[in-house]
Order: structure tokens, then sequence, then C-alpha cells
């Protein structure tokens, strides 16, 4: 495009501007999440083959951290669309408005168990993660601590200090773990054996952490004998060769759903449904399935070294309706009880 000598700097570059094609200008989608890290390059690559012209903006945290945040934006929304986050959060975000209903191109291939249970749904699953323990052996062997089966195990005074887990007020990790235990021993507002049986466990605990993943990596690193974590982090520490066995405690798991929902009151609606098929579609199944045993599609995952094959039917029952329901209630009295040894940011 020849521009005449007469045209100044600033008018040439805007009619340089409008001569551009329309293909070059990208929609942005902000997307918040609480993803890990490494699994989101695999992710934004997998989305763009099939939708280049949509960029993905991410707000990365702990899935209390972007829970806590949309809440707090409620008001003043800012995020299109939520993907990667607990089930339990999203069932909270629609019980307060927060979410756009739709049913993607490809929910009838998700499994019922993993989506919501509306039509059209709120919110839907990617895949299943949950409890693991990372027990470092070396280390384990050189104190003469025994290996756990059972999560009473750690009740035993031969793991006081070696402890660390991550807190349910910030980690959605943390947060399954306390739900399982309030399922399986009991709540009855505060009074019941699920808390009680944590108030052996913190006498136990070194520190709790901020981050699902940071309790397995201090186990695979040495530094504590025992990291409460979830199965992605701990199969992908034991592959690099950490010195760590992974331990799936018999009497149950606790375990929550990355799930995905649009925001409402988006501006970009039509990108974030494109998205919201994608991230229900098989392409995108095949992805998750490289990092955890269970896909919201079914027999995509392949079996991951280290994780058990019956690895589902060991997951506790979980309604997230109701999680959610007393999610405030139970971190307010977990918070009360231990946050004394909560890491300090």
């Amino acid at each position: 495009m020849r521009i005449p000598a007469s045209v100044s700097w600033f008018s040439a570059a805007a009619l340089l501007a409008l001569a551009l094609p329309a293909a070059a200008q990208k929609t942005q989608l902000l997307v918040y999440t609480a993803l890990e890290t490494d699994q989101l390059k695999a992710y934004q690559e997998g989305f763009n083959k099939v939708h280049p012209d949509i960029e993905l903006r991410w707000v990365r945290d702990s899935t209390g951290v972007v829970t806590a945040k949309l809440l707090a934006e409620k008001g003043n929304p800012q995020a299109d669309a939520v993907m990667g986050v607990a089930a339990s959060s999203l069932a909270l975000l629609d019980k307060n408005g927060m979410l756009e209903p739709y049913k993607p191109l490809n929910h009838d291939a998700i499994m019922s168990q993993y989506r919501d249970k509306k039509n059209p749904p709120a919110w839907f699953g990617m895949d299943v993660w949950g409890a693991t323990i990372c027990f470092n052996t070396v280390e384990a062997q050189k104190k003469n601590i025994p290996k756990p089966e059972t999560w009473k195990d750690l009740l035993k005074p031969a793991y006081k200090g070696q402890i660390v887990m991550p807190s349910p007020a910030s980690s959605g990790t943390g947060f399954f773990d306390v739900t399982a235990w309030l399922t399986l021993w009991g709540d009855d507002n505060g009074k019941g054996g699920g808390w009680k049986y944590m108030d052996g466990l913190h006498e136990n605990i070194a520190q709790y952490t901020h981050s699902g993943s940071k309790p397995c990596n201090m186990a695979a690193s040495g530094e504590y004998v025992v990291g409460i974590s979830f199965e992605y982090r701990a199969n992908s520490n034991k592959a690099k060769g950490a010195p760590i066995d992974l331990v799936f405690p018999k009497e149950g798991l606790g375990w929550d759903l990355e799930a995905f929902a649009i925001h409402k009151g988006t501006k970009k609606l039509d990108a974030a449904k494109k998205l919201a098929d994608w991230a229900s579609s098989k392409d995108a199944m095949l992805l998750y399935g490289k990092n955890f045993a269970i896909t919201a599609q079914p027999g995509v995952a392949a079996p991951l070294a280290n994780v058990p094959k019956d690895y589902e039917a060991r997951l506790v029952k979980m309604d997230f309706s109701t999680v959610a329901d007393n999610r405030e209630r139970v971190l307010a009295e977990w918070t009360k009880r231990y946050n004394s040894k909560v890491e300090k940011r």
C-alpha cells in the first residue's frame, strides 16, 4: 500500500492497520485456571490447532485462590471461562448465579457422574484428580519409618514432624482430603470422627502448604518422608526418578474433577463456547489422559505406570452440590483448628 508523502506518520500507521486482513486480529479469551503449569502448553496448542484465531490468556493459581478470586469479582466479572478448576468450586459458583449454562458438542460422551445434572449443564468434568501419598523410601529407611497403608497409620508417633499436606483453604487437593475424611468418619458440625482424625493428624503435621503439588515435591526431595498430594504429581515425580512409593490408603481416596464452565456475562460467548466444545472433545480427553488415570469420557486414558487399575473404585462417594453448600463452614472450622501450621506466603 503506497502512502502519500503528505500523510503524517500517525495517519500512515492508522491506514496500514486498516489495510491488515481481519484474520490477523485474534479474539482474546481470559481463562481462569488451576491447571498445573506444565500442562497448560499442551492444552493450549491442542485448542489452537482447531481454533488458531482464539488466543487463550491464562490466570493461574491454586484452586482455593482461584475460587476466592472469582467470588470476589462476582460484581465485576473478569473471566470469560474457567478451565481446570474443581467441580466443587464450580458448583459453588453456579449456586451464586455466576455460570453460563451450555451443553457442549461432546456432552453426551461424558459420563453422567462427571457432569452437572442440569440441562443445559452449568459445568462439565475434564478428568479426575485424587489423593495419593508420596512416601520417600530412602529417608524412611534412614529414620526407620514404616510405609503407611492407611490414613490412620499416619496418626502413629513414628510420623511426627514428617508429614506435609496442602491447606484446604488454598488447595483443591487439601480440600478434597478434608471432605473425604469427613465423609468417611463423620462431620457433625466439628464434632464428628473426621475432625477427631484431623486433630490427631495435626499433631504429626510439619506444615500445610498452599499447593497440592508441593507436598509430593518436598517428599521427593527428601525434605519430609510423607507428602499428601495427588496422583498426577506423584506419578510424574516417580517417573523422573524420585525415590518415592505411591500409597493409596485403603479406607478410600478423596477426589474432585478438573472441570470447565463459561462465566456468565462474558462478551466473547461464541469463543467461550468453542473452547467448551474442544475441552469436551476426545482430542482434549486424550491430552488429559496423558496426565490422569480417569477422564470424563470413558476408555480414553491409557494406564498410568504407578496408579492401580482399580483406582476409580477406590474413590469416596462425592456430591459436589453438598460439598459446595458446606465449603464455607468446613474451611472456617479447619482454619480455626489448624491454621497455626500453614506456610507463610
